[in-house]
């Protein structure tokens, strides 16, 4: 049974959710940092005790956390398994599953298993980032039926979602920072458990994040991305450059790649929605990445309500450099021995693509965690109505900013039986870095991605 977030609840039943409404307002704003966390959570805990209240979350590094860019120590390592959900006893804690996960255990009876731990309602973010949430809660407002936004900076744009649409921004536009720079590999692991790196440095600058902007300073750029590849060798040398767009229908994402081969810098129209990612040796389409980006004008969002569900969660051990690609990476399946579950209230948004669209996935379902609006879990069906996908994300605090986002993003083919996995930093020297000095925006642009992609 979905839950129905009070708060919202005789709105959401009133109104439709595809239409386009007004910023709530100030006396339902003023629930937030009250009955409700910054982020738009509940902050009280369930009645049946296993979801706490949120206190703050982690408010800063641990002791032994020693500079930026370092892997991350885990301030839970003294945490063990409360019990370990398995094919076995799985009837037991179905009801808590997304129809992805149960189809997990099927896929994989015999090797499949989701410890789950003590839940820790860990999301954190700056007080900036707070106090900007406060302000876009009677302010922001979705333009052109729900491609866009407006009126909002700095932080999600409706912390009291009243459409599938709204919540599925906050989940595009969540912090992450304003400039990282990381070195990080992928992989698609075969069906026999064969798979081979794929290793790049990739660089974003959010400017929707930047302390000197404002809305009106951006100009429909949400962010730009960019990645040259390191290895293999007869990949090394190629980039990306992304600029990414917050209303694409008004503005497509522009793109370009860079050959070394060719040493051409050429324009790659095609990088959305269902475009499939090369590197990915088909497991992942171009709006899978990050559990879903880009416009979102193919489907019709619904907001379901909420439901208590098993998800990642403070996965510090799935990124440590104490376990290797080697016992990570199994047949099927992420080593469940080093990830971490726990229970906590997701929000459900359900995608149905438009009769006029086209789309390799007929409907789409993000459960997106209440206390940083990142999607934990998303569930893709075919054209025929039937699961085929489950992306996961492995969540963890960032508590160097503090920010709650994916250690490692997991795409499971289930038709295939292979899945794909982004962000591995495990055998690198560090991790993702939010300390570099910030470029200008001259940096991201396509006339330097040459010389970019043959450092």
């Amino acid at each position: 049974m979905l839950n129905m977030y009070s708060l919202v609840a005789a709105i959401m039943l009133s109104l439709s959710a595809g239409s386009l409404l007004a910023a709530v307002s100030a006396e339902d704003a003023a629930s937030l940092g009250t009955t409700l966390t910054p982020f738009g959570a509940e902050r009280a805990g369930n009645a049946a005790g296993t979801i706490p209240a949120w206190t703050g979350g982690i408010t800063q590094a641990p002791a032994h956390y020693q500079a930026a860019g370092q892997h991350h120590p885990d301030p839970f390592a003294a945490d063990r398994p409360l019990f370990t959900i398995t094919s076995a006893n799985l009837q037991q804690y179905q009801s808590n599953l997304t129809g992805g996960q149960l189809a997990l255990f099927e896929s994989y009876p015999g090797s499949y298993q989701m410890p789950v731990y003590q839940s820790r309602r860990s999301g954190s973010a700056p007080q900036w980032v707070y106090d900007n949430i406060q302000k876009n809660a009677t302010s922001a407002r979705l333009l052109d039926g729900g491609n866009g936004f407006a009126d909002a900076y700095g932080a999600i744009p409706f912390p009291i979602p009243r459409s599938g649409v709204e919540a599925l921004w906050n989940h595009i536009a969540r912090y992450r920072g304003h400039y990282i720079v990381r070195r990080a590999s992928e992989v698609a692991v075969q069906r026999n458990g064969a798979y081979s790196l794929v290793t790049s440095q990739q660089e974003a600058l959010f400017k929707y994040y930047d302390p000197q902007g404002s809305y009106r300073d951006l100009d429909n750029n949400l962010f730009y991305y960019l990645s040259f590849t390191k290895s293999p060798a007869r990949l090394a040398g190629g980039a990306v450059l992304v600029h990414e767009k917050l209303d694409q229908v008004k503005e497509a994402r522009q793109a370009w790649g860079y050959s070394p081969g060719q040493r051409r810098v050429r324009r790659a129209p095609n990088l959305a929605y269902d475009t499939p990612i090369d590197v990915a040796d088909g497991l992942r389409t171009a709006d899978d990445t990050d559990m879903f980006n880009g416009a979102p004008d193919r489907y019709d969002w619904q907001l379901l309500g909420k439901q208590e569900i098993y998800i990642p969660y403070n996965n510090y051990q799935v990124t440590s450099p104490a376990v290797s690609y080697k016992d990570l990476l199994q047949v099927g399946h992420l080593n469940p021995a080093v990830t971490r579950h726990e229970l906590h209230r997701v929000w459900v948004v359900e995608g149905t693509l438009k009769s006029t669209a086209r789309h390799i996935y007929s409907r789409r379902t993000l459960y997106l965690d209440e206390d940083s609006w990142q999607a934990a879990v998303v569930d893709q069906y075919d054209g025929r109505g039937q699961l085929w996908r489950v992306s996961i994300a492995y969540l963890k605090n960032y508590y160097e900013l503090p920010a709650t986002w994916s250690a490692l993003d997991v795409f499971h083919d289930l038709q295939a039986r292979r899945y794909h996995v982004q962000n591995l930093d495990n055998q690198e020297s560090g991790t993702i870095d939010f300390s570099q000095p910030v470029p200008d925006d001259g940096y991201f642009k396509p006339a330097a991605l040459r010389r970019r992609g043959t450092r």
